[in-house]
């Protein structure tokens, strides 16, 4: 039998807005691989990659892609022994606004698309090549 759809929302509710602090333990990471079964690699802002888990609160019910950013917890897991570095807590869906908050990673700064086109000669612009040009 699936879930209540009001835990569902509630659920999705709780990753739009951004909490006020972070705890100590706890840091923002970007995903970069899915290693399967609720597990994804994912990269800490001073570059560290760590292996981490799914908490069950999300699962079958937030899909994370690479990219995307994620809260993860490396006290929850420290009791175990296994090879998880941490647990993601939270889900950055609102990127927009959790980039406002203090806490964001300076590491993690969202780089401009425009790319200035300066080193062109202005003299070859708009011109056919030697090899091609009417006889």
């Amino acid at each position: 039998m699936p879930r209540p759809k009001r835990n569902l929302l509630a659920t999705v509710e709780d990753t739009l807005t951004p909490p006020d602090a972070l705890g100590e333990e706890q840091a923002i990471a970007r995903i970069t691989k899915a290693a399967g079964k609720n597990l994804y690699h994912a990269e800490c802002p001073g570059g560290k990659e760590v292996l981490v888990e799914l908490e069950s609160k999300f699962r079958s019910t937030i899909w994370i892609k690479r990219g995307s950013y994620v809260v993860v917890d490396t006290a929850t897991l420290a009791d175990r022994d296994n090879k998880l570095d941490g647990e993601i807590v939270n889900v950055v869906r609102d990127e927009k606004q959790w980039r406002k908050m203090t806490y964001w990673p300076a590491e993690f700064v969202k780089k401009s698309t425009y790319v200035e086109d300066s080193d062109e000669d202005e003299s070859t612009v708009g011109k056919m090549p030697p090899d091609s040009e009417e006889e």
